[in-house]
């Protein structure tokens, strides 16, 4: 790898302007003077006033993408560097990911070059050691498993099988889901004991199946004796979790027989709390490889989570292979300093794309199915499509004054146009396609985050408006998404959605499942109008959000500071009326990708709060235990 030729560091202090101001220093470390140049970074912490700047021009900005220009005349003789200040943020900084995320210079001869950047610092903070988020907890039974069941009354033994292995006769379903666990463990613990075998092993001990209609849906039951292990189960999902519970519970004696053991006598009789037990990932901002979209639905398996939410398109790329539409997965992944969609949070001198293909999806989808993990996709729509928007732009009003409206994220005019008649054939045409490849009764449409004042310039939505008696951007915005919901109707799908859905009128709620992420009341507003609720609020299930006050620890901070002990204390369903608890169906993690430049950040920020849902989604609430839960977590596998 290649050590850079500059280095962008920067600082943010609380004056200079109403949100701070930042202060960055551009170093030239090659062995030529540095003249004639632009340079460009991306944050999240936004310039909204051009003029607010000192010994630099700013010089233009697409939502995170920042343009300056130095003084005329200026050169920076190797070996030093160019100050500058910028002064008018949309918001102050409070940690260490809230400033360049990247940067690059293009050169006088239209060369772009790149720029390595440093970590923020917080101007009179101190950089103190990293929090303790994670005590060392404490056990009351010695048993490794996660999420902690419903029911345990077992003696730990003294020592543990070395194998597990079913019992003759077993059928070859029961042989096939063995064998469905072992690849799933040997997959998440490379060099781990091999906690089955299929044949017999005079050192291990009998695992005997039994198909118990009297066992609810997704639940288990394990009975232990010196020779054998029981386990019941009415339907295959069942099956695997005890599977897997059996496999977390040799792993742990095996791996730490000090603190853990394997049960020698009586029972675990365990259900799930909640049907729906999801996680989303965003992979729009940052591009996943299918190996690590197939080790999360394996964690997810592990911890018994049953939905993987894939967000597939927003405003920085659409990343699902439609082949009506192969611009999307060209013109709409391709970001770069030449391209039509420029660098954004963490890209830089080097265009960089990616995106799934349908023998991709599919590929994900069976591995999934083969863990008992649903795929949800989502395709974010009306807004957050700049994306879209860029590689199909008839899909615009040609008469509608660009940047006629600012998204929350700063991206101008980006939502598809309901007075369009071409928006319907082209998403028809999309949603036809995603049936093929996706089994989910449930297909995600987004409907979040459209900016109040869209549309309105729009001389094709204003005659719309006129003819449907409507009038604003949320009114057009329920009346556009009724008409989805009937493409979804007509295909057998149920339509998924984030809560401003219910916008303007919203959807019919029969058959239409809402995800609340704003705050948690707006979970029961939503229960009240009818709609079947997920819990997804950004104060607790969040992953991308900060789990610290230092303002050296990664993150975003809008909806607060997010510790583990927080997330995993946090009870969904808060102050619901008995009358409508039926209506929530489950919680979610949601997993925005933002922060995510590289793996050790996203390991960071995702764990140990993803199994602390996991375990809210799981465990009954009477039966968790902060301190347990933390005795338990260091074992969980990582991406």
């Amino acid at each position: 790898m290649e050590t850079a030729s500059y280095r962008l560091e920067s600082a943010w202090q609380p004056d200079g302007g109403p949100n701070g101001r930042f202060t960055f220093t551009l170093f030239n470390l090659s062995d030529a003077p540095l003249a004639g140049f632009k340079l460009v970074y991306t944050s999240l912490t936004r310039v909204i006033d051009k003029k607010a700047c000192e010994n630099a021009t700013f010089l233009r900005r697409n939502a995170n993408f920042h343009e300056f220009a130095p003084p005329a005349g200026l050169s920076i003789a190797p070996g030093g560097s160019w100050t500058f200040t910028v002064s008018g943020l949309h918001r102050p900084a409070k940690h260490c990911t809230d400033g360049a995320k990247s940067a690059y210079l293009t050169l006088a001869d239209g060369k772009h070059v790149a720029v390595a950047v440093s970590d923020l610092l917080l101007e009179g903070r101190v950089n103190e050691p990293p929090p303790v988020l994670l005590p060392e907890g404490r056990l009351d039974q010695p048993f490794a498993l996660q999420p902690w069941p419903a029911e345990i009354d077992a003696k730990p033994g003294e020592g543990f099988p070395v194998v597990l292995y079913p019992a003759e006769g077993s059928s070859p379903d029961e042989l096939r889901a063995i064998s469905t666990v072992l690849a799933l463990v040997r997959r998440l613990f490379e060099s781990a004991h091999a906690p089955y075998h299929l044949s017999p092993s005079p050192q291990g001990r009998t695992l005997r199946f039994l198909a118990d209609a009297s066992v609810a849906s997704e639940g288990y039951r394990l009975n232990f004796s010196a020779d054998e292990i029981t386990l019941s189960y009415s339907d295959d999902a069942g099956r695997q979790y005890g599977l897997t519970s059996l496999a977390q519970l040799l792993e742990g004696a095996r791996s730490q027989p000090g603190k853990f053991r394997f049960p020698v006598s009586g029972a675990i009789a365990d259900q799930p709390r909640y049907g729906w037990r999801g996680c989303h990932l965003d992979v729009s901002r940052q591009f996943y490889p299918v190996a690590d979209i197939k080790r999360l639905i394996d964690i997810l398996a592990w911890f018994k989570l049953n939905i993987f939410h894939w967000h597939l398109t927003d405003d920085e790329a659409w990343r699902l292979e439609i082949r009506a539409y192969p611009q999307l997965t060209t013109t709409g992944v391709l970001r770069g300093p030449d391209e039509p969609l420029l660098p954004q949070l963490g890209n830089g001198a080097e265009p960089v794309g990616g995106y799934y293909s349908q023998d991709d999806v599919r590929d994900i989808v069976a591995h999934a199915g083969s863990l008992a993990v649903e795929v949800v996709p989502e395709i974010d729509i009306p807004g957050h499509n700049s994306a879209t928007l860029s590689a199909l732009p008839d899909l615009t009003d040609g008469q509608e004054a660009p940047e006629s409206y600012h998204s929350v994220q700063g991206y101008p005019n980006n939502a598809l146009n309901p007075a369009v008649p071409l928006t319907y054939e082209f998403l028809e045409k999309v949603f036809d396609e995603m049936v093929e490849l996706f089994p989910s009764p449930y297909l995600h449409i987004g409907g979040d985050e459209v900016a109040n004042g869209s549309w309105l310039a729009s001389p094709l939505a204003k005659k719309l408006m006129e003819q449907e008696g409507i009038s604003g951007t949320f009114a057009l915005q329920s009346y556009f998404l009724k008409r989805i919901k009937d493409m979804l109707t007509a295909r057998g799908r149920k339509l998924a959605g984030w809560n401003e859905v219910a916008h303007g009128g919203g959807v019919a709620a029969e058959n239409s499942l809402l995800m609340a992420w704003e705050n948690p009341q707006v979970g029961i507003d939503l229960a009240k109008e009818g709609y079947e609720v997920v819990m997804t609020p950004g104060q607790a299930y969040y992953l991308d959000m900060v789990q610290a006050e230092q303002f050296q620890e990664p993150g975003a901070s809008w909806a607060g500071t997010v510790p583990p002990a927080h997330t995993y204390g946090y009870e969904a369903e808060g102050d619901f009326p008995e009358e409508l608890k039926d209506k929530m169906k489950g919680v979610q993690a949601c997993i925005w990708s933002e922060h995510f430049l590289s793996r050790g950040y996203f390991n960071r920020l995702v764990f140990p709060r993803l199994p602390a849902i996991a375990e809210a989604a799981w465990t009954p609430k009477a039966k968790k235990d902060w301190d347990r839960f933390a005795a338990i977590v260091p074992l969980s596998p990582k991406l």
